[in-house]
């Protein structure tokens, strides 16, 4: 069975017409479905705007005769006869500059921290799974990981002996090691753990997360930097055409939503949902 929500036509809507054209309350609910909302008026809403904006485009588009081009997009995805003639009409009707080595630095300047390399980590560990619900097996996961910290501080060369022998993540294999890994790709407190952590250090304590317990060594560390200029220049480029081009679309699209009689649904903006 479906998991997704049908959003019905609305039976008291307004009927949409784009000069002259309708679009039909059946349209309007299955495009709903690719605007997820809690409230369904609000999908309906964000439905009817992009499918009256599309509407514009391609009537516009036919007028002006554009022929449609390629029929992939650039990752390769199949696209529809429609998208590839908005995407042509785009193409042919939207230029942007190419940025200039002043506007890249200044960018650069003011956002070296969203440039930052992430940082780096390669960490092992022991996992014993455990249930919050049933709490005696939870308290001997618990009580078992405190016993192995205390024998691997010890006897630190047995760790990934250990980690072979009891450990019930599929790294037991690698004898605990998990490769590497960067910002946001662990749980909270599995990272926050090992920010906490040098180089060849063992956690001193359990680390609880919805897994269970870990007993955590961090191997190695690099902490992520800034690259300079010439390093950033390509992608600060890219960021800059892309946010160019998408002001550029969005005022033409303005002006061919202006251009045409639409009824029935009210355009916040005109310029909201457009071509992904």
């Amino acid at each position: 069975m479906s998991t997704h929500t049908l959003i019905s036509p609305k039976p008291a809507a307004a009927t949409i017409k784009v000069n002259g054209v309708v679009i039909t309350p059946e349209a309007v609910a299955a495009e709903a479905q690719h605007h997820p909302s809690t409230r369904p008026e609000a999908a309906w809403k964000a439905a009817a705007e992009a499918l009256a904006i599309k509407e514009a485009l391609l009537q516009s588009a036919r007028h002006h005769n554009v022929e449609i081009g390629a029929g992939k997009s650039e990752d390769g995805v199949e696209t529809t006869e429609e998208d590839q003639l908005i995407e042509s009409y785009l193409d042919s009707k939207v230029t942007t500059p190419e940025p200039s080595e002043e506007e890249s630095r200044r960018y650069y300047e003011n956002n070296r921290a969203k440039l930052r390399s992430p940082d780096i980590f390669e960490p092992s560990h022991i996992l014993l799974q455990a249930d919050p619900g049933d709490e005696p097996a939870f308290n001997r996961a618990r009580n078992e990981a405190e016993a192995l910290i205390e024998h691997l501080q010890r006897r630190p060369g047995k760790f990934e002996r250990m980690a072979r022998d009891r450990s019930d993540c599929t790294s037991s294999t690698e004898g605990g090691h998990l490769g590497q890994v960067s910002t946001g790709q662990t749980t909270p407190a599995f990272e926050s753990a090992m920010r906490n952590l040098k180089p060849g250090q063992l956690s001193d304590r359990p680390v609880e997360t919805p897994y269970g317990f870990h007993v955590l060594r961090l191997d190695q560390y690099q902490a992520g930097s800034i690259p300079d200029f010439e390093q950033a220049r390509p992608l600060v480029e890219e960021f800059l055409r892309d946010a160019s081009w998408r002001r550029a679309v969005a005022q033409f699209v303005s002006l061919v939503v202006g251009e045409a009689k639409i009824e029935g649904v009210e355009l916040s903006g005109a310029t909201t949902p457009l071509v992904q």
